[in-house]
Formats: C-alpha cells, sequence, structure tokens
C-alpha cells in the first residue's frame, strides 16, 4: 500500500436540517459512526435515488463524509464564489489538508489517526441536487450574481469528497496528523 500524511483541518457532527454540520473541538467514532451524528448508524434506508432498493433498509457505508481543503477551494473558484465553501455548509464530518485528491481515494483505502482511530472510504461522495439548492440560495458569485441549483453539482463534479465506515473507535481531532493508506489490489 502506497502511503501519504494529510493533516485535519476541521471536525464537525450534527443533526442539522440544513444539511450542514456544527463545528467541534473533537469527534468520537465508534463502530456504528461518529457519536451526536445523523449518519451515526449500521444500516440507512436506501434513498429515491436508488432506483433498484428505493425505501430498503441497507447497509450504511455512509457513515462518515469527508472532504479536502483543496478540493473545496477548487468548487468555489469554479463557481467563482465571494466566500469559499466550507467543510461545515457541505455537511462533510472532516476536512483534511495535504490530500489534494481526495474524491479519487480508491475504495478500502484506511486513514490512520493518532488516537487509533481507523476510518475506511468506501467510495466517492457524488454532489446531490438538494446540496445545490442549499448552495444557490446561501453563496453568491464574486460579482454579485445567483447560482443557479444544478451549479453545485456541475462544479464538484469527481471533487465532493468522500464517505465510509468506521474500523476502529477513537478520537479525532483538528491538528491530527492522519496516515492514508492506499489500497491497491493484490497483484
Amino acid at each position: 500500500m502506497r502511503k501519504m500524511l494529510a493533516t485535519v483541518v476541521s471536525v464537525h457532527a450534527g443533526n442539522n436540517d440544513d444539511l450542514g454540520k456544527d463545528e467541534l473541538p473533537c469527534i468520537e467514532v465508534e463502530l456504528d459512526g461518529i457519536v451526536g451524528d445523523r449518519h451515526r448508524s449500521y444500516t440507512r434506508t436506501a434513498w429515491a435515488g436508488d432506483k433498484q432498493r428505493k425505501g430498503r433498509l441497507r447497509r450504511n457505508e455512509r457513515q462518515w463524509s469527508a472532504v479536502s481543503l483543496e478540493e473545496l477551494a477548487g468548487i468555489s473558484a469554479a463557481l467563482d464564489l465571494s466566500t469559499p465553501l466550507t467543510a461545515a455548509c457541505l455537511g462533510a464530518n472532516l476536512c483534511f489538508s495535504g490530500v489534494p485528491e481526495l474524491s479519487r481515494l480508491p475504495k478500502g483505502s484506511l486513514l490512520k489517526f493518532p488516537s487509533g482511530a481507523e476510518l475506511m472510504v468506501e467510495e466517492y461522495n457524488p454532489p446531490c441536487h438538494d446540496m445545490g439548492k442549499k448552495i444557490a440560495s446561501r453563496y453568491t458569485t464574486r460579482a454579485g450574481k445567483s447560482l443557479a441549483s444544478t451549479a453545485f453539482s456541475k462544479a464538484a463534479k469527481l471533487s465532493r469528497g468522500v464517505v465510509g465506515v468506521v474500523e476502529a473507535a477513537g478520537i479525532i481531532r483538528p491538528g491530527d496528523t492522519v496516515t492514508v493508506l492506499l489500497y491497491s489490489p493484490p497483484a
């Protein structure tokens, strides 16, 4: 496995109705997800976009979500925003620096933290229409123009971050160095 180091910039959790998360001094991760977060569970209901499983109970592969400062800056620039996007606004649980292509981490990659916490990447987190509507309602361009509700989805394509599951419990804090072990299939 190839290895890289990154830094935790901020951590977030919450049950906010606006899809956002509250920035916290630390988060506690358990095997069923992040304590105090709306996505904490071993299972979840499939959403309407999953036509084959719509409404069915399934394994929760989205116990946590993460974005990178580098990708947030790229999305903000593509949208020409007057103020940059934040991890909290996008509803991410973690924001990293030092992983410019976080969204391209392969499934099975492992994120290891000083406390012993370990998170495994399950998949890329595609931009959704609801988040696009939220961004359009809260942000404007540097020229003061409003955004179309589809602008975020276009700008964030392949750079929205990743989601995954908790492999080992622990505490995660801003400033922590995270070791990213990139999954590679056996030869």
